[in-house]
């Protein structure tokens, strides 16, 4: 028993949960969400109506996906086409199959915390677009950033779609944004999707659907914790709030406790007491405009090649690359 307490409190998922739960606020991390059951779960969430994020960046592959992989592709060299965060790769397969009609000489390397997330992607791969070489890497960004680096010989495309960098407050984004610029060679390009400010309650919309998708998404990551750790958490004593704040552009998705009681989770050695309306913060989803942008690379070493919007206005995707000196 002693020995499977200790291997639980040293995985990385182990010790967040040990940290975040006894922290104050008490916090857990969004990207553990994610396993069969949450990627399921996020897909359905990706094809609701008041989900703009998905159809709005899906659009602008759609209109641009010709000018989008000419800026890739134009200097006719051969490159490695990484994805931080590929989920099912509907979106990327739009670039993929352009990429494909024109004969460009790539290969992919969708990363993915998901395990179960990569190997449905690279099946639907295999049977849809067998042209494409399939590289899949499992990891978080930060634990794939140093395998990135260390490509040589060939060019770095990295896709970081959807507005994932959304997840990361400023001062975060920027040390994420300066360890992808070191990793960066001199005609490496990023791609990266950001969700831009909007009306408030279209973004209060999206994150709290009346299907109750997304608050059992935001659950799942306590119902992970009482399958892998043996935990006693009854989902239904907490309620999913999700807030924004127009003027700093951050939304916050908070798990609220609706009764005081006490939670054991067993494999952590761990006894948490709750109150009535104490909060979990789950999750993060960072909303953007140009000058933030510019602000956000130009502190991280990166300059805007271009950028592509959809017709809303309500999302936008940049090129950039390592700022020249």
């Amino acid at each position: 028993m002693q020995n499977k307490t200790v291997l639980a409190k040293d995985t990385q998922f182990g010790k967040e949960v040990y940290e975040g739960l006894t922290a104050f606020p008490k916090h857990l991390s969004s990207k553990y969400f994610y396993d069969e059951i949450g990627d399921k779960l996020f897909q359905d969430i990706m094809a609701m109506p008041d989900y703009y994020l998905t159809e709005s960046e899906h659009a602008i592959l759609e209109e641009y996906s010709s000018e989008i992989t000419q800026q890739f592709a134009g200097d006719g060299q051969p490159f490695s086409l990484f994805e931080l965060g590929a989920g099912d790769g509907k979106k990327t397969k739009i670039l993929l199959q352009q990429l494909v009609a024109n004969k460009v000489d790539f290969d992919y390397r969708p990363i993915d915390i998901s395990q179960n997330a990569l190997d449905q992607l690279e099946r639907s791969i295999t049977t849809e677009l067998p042209a494409v070489i399939v590289n899949p890497i499992q990891g978080t960004y930060f634990d794939t950033l140093q395998d990135i680096g260390k490509q040589n010989g060939r060019k770095k495309i990295i896709l970081f779609l959807g507005s994932n960098i959304g997840n990361l407050l400023h001062p975060q984004a920027i040390d994420f944004l300066q360890k992808m610029t070191a990793v960066l060679g001199e005609k490496d390009l990023l791609f990266i999707g950001m969700d831009q400010k909007k009306h408030p309650q279209t973004i209060l919309n999206a994150y709290n659907d009346k299907e109750g998708i997304t608050e059992a998404f935001n659950k799942n990551i306590l119902k992970r914790i009482n399958t892998e750790f043996r935990g006693n958490f009854d989902a239904n004593k907490f309620m999913h709030w999700e807030v924004y704040d127009p003027e700093t552009g951050t939304a916050k998705s908070y798990l609220v406790a609706t009764e005081k009681h006490t939670v054991a989770i067993a494999d952590l050695d761990l006894k948490i007491s709750f109150s009535r309306w104490e909060t979990i913060h789950t999750e993060i989803s960072q909303k953007y405009d140009d000058p933030t942008v510019e602000w956000l690379t130009g502190k991280s070493g990166l300059e805007i090649v271009t950028s592509f919007s959809d017709k809303n206005d309500f999302f936008k995707d940049y090129i950039v690359k390592k700022k020249t000196l």
